[in-house]
């Protein structure tokens, strides 16, 4: 089976280009602020955070300047990526990014224990079978009284918020019918069945949706 987060580590259904001789994500650029002001209301000055296929690396890099007491682990299976995000590490200056780990989530995780995970835009570009496996994969990495923080579309009791969330989905479809926009109420009762504790549901530009759990 082809890696989920394969798929989704090239940004899926975003358009990636090059700037500065790097890859880009437009999305990722206008998503980064807004994701973190919610990571600034929930996480302490200090941890070690992990990030679920990191993609472009922008998201990290943004994380990673806003919060210098913090150690970030960017990760992603496809070789290209993780080179991509090597470079914009180095591009940043940064000295709290370590490098990227290959790290696909449907195969046991390599990486020690951590006091967050951020994962953006992943479940719907990836096959029905991640949802279970991230939050077991969480389970096992996240310390006690860690947050999990998930971004992306989602649908409320199994309608679709918004008519381009739903032409969206039939366009992911039609590139493979195994992906699609889940059901936040499914995606919470797979993280509360891993002991993960739904905190926030917030809206988010783009018909998006912010998902904060919490380990027990």
């Amino acid at each position: 089976m082809q890696s989920a987060a394969i798929r989704a580590s090239a940004a899926g259904a975003a358009k990636v280009t090059r700037m500065n001789d790097l890859p880009f994500s437009a999305a990722a650029d206008r998503n980064s602020g807004p994701i973190l002001e919610v990571l600034e209301r929930v996480l302490p000055d200090e941890g070690q955070g992990l990030e679920i296929a990191s993609g472009t690396g922008q998201h990290i890099v943004h994380f990673a300047h806003a919060f210098p007491g913090w150690r970030w682990q960017p990760s992603d299976p496809a070789p290209e990526q993780r080179i991509a995000i090597s470079a914009r590490i180095v591009q940043s200056g940064l000295s709290n990014i370590m490098q990227p780990l290959d790290l696909d989530v449907l195969q046991p995780w390599p990486v020690a224990p951590v006091d967050a995970i951020v994962v953006a835009n992943l479940l719907h570009i990836s096959p029905p079978e991640t949802l279970p496996a991230l939050f077991e994969g969480a389970q096992s990495t996240l310390r006690p009284e860690g947050i999990m923080h998930v971004y992306g579309p989602f649908k409320r009791n199994g309608a679709q918020t918004s008519d381009s969330n739903a032409e969206f989905e039939t366009s992911l479809r039609s590139r493979n019918p195994a992906w699609g926009i889940r059901d936040l109420e499914k995606v919470i009762q797979a993280a509360a069945k891993n002991g993960l504790v739904s905190v926030e549901v917030n809206d988010m530009p783009a018909n998006n949706f912010s998902l904060v759990f919490e380990s027990s």
